[in-house]
């Protein structure tokens, strides 16, 4: 990790990084984030990027000063560019809707909600956002989808790891909340048994 570590963090134009004792702020257009380094390692801002540096060269030291600089790399794309999660939703009739701050999701759990009511109500938190571009789930090859967005990338992968929990995809016929990207190895379902 030390050689990631020495790698100079370059910010764009917009985005304003400060570095008082061990915590590095940094803002941009879409936010501002800070982050506490740890001991023994130190960052300072020069001529247009960030340089961490370490003290020492034991092993902890060194997977530290490489965290570093992934942390404060991840704060200057997620400030200027942001991250983003893709989620899909399959099973015919699930679905998700946003109400104001709240993500409802319906995702065939019987006896929860009731008729015309979503099984699960997530407050989306504090500096996320969240966009539904298709609400309702047609069928196996048209899921609902809806992508979460943030500056912290920890936030939006927890959020998002959050939601596929309520449902994670199950191998046989498919059905519950995915990643975009994921791929889910199917299974044979049982063969009818002949009767002798």
């Amino acid at each position: 990790m030390s050689r990631i570590g020495k790698k100079p963090i370059a910010f764009p134009a917009g985005v304003d990084v400060s570095v008082s004792g061990q915590t590095v702020r940094v803002k941009g257009a879409k936010g501002e984030l800070t982050f506490g380094m740890p001991h023994r390692v130190a960052a300072k801002v020069d001529n247009g990027s960030v340089v961490v540096s370490r003290e020492g060269e034991d092993r902890q030291i060194r997977a530290l000063h490489g965290m570093t600089r992934a942390m404060i790399a991840n704060m200057v794309t997620g400030v200027s560019a942001g991250f983003e999660k893709k989620l899909e939703i399959y099973g015919t009739g699930y679905g998700c809707t946003l109400a104001g701050n709240a993500l409802q999701l319906n995702c065939g759990f019987m006896g929860r909600g009731g008729k015309n009511k979503p099984q699960f109500i997530i407050q989306v938190p504090k500096g996320l956002e969240v966009e539904v571009q298709v609400a309702q789930a047609r069928g196996e090859n048209d899921p609902a989808r809806l992508t979460i967005r943030g500056c912290d990338r920890q936030q939006v992968g927890q959020f998002a790891a959050e939601i596929r929990g309520i449902r994670p995809p199950e191998p046989y016929k498919g059905k519950g909340i995915r990643y975009h990207d994921e791929v889910v190895k199917r299974k044979a379902g049982k063969a009818l048994a002949s009767g002798g």
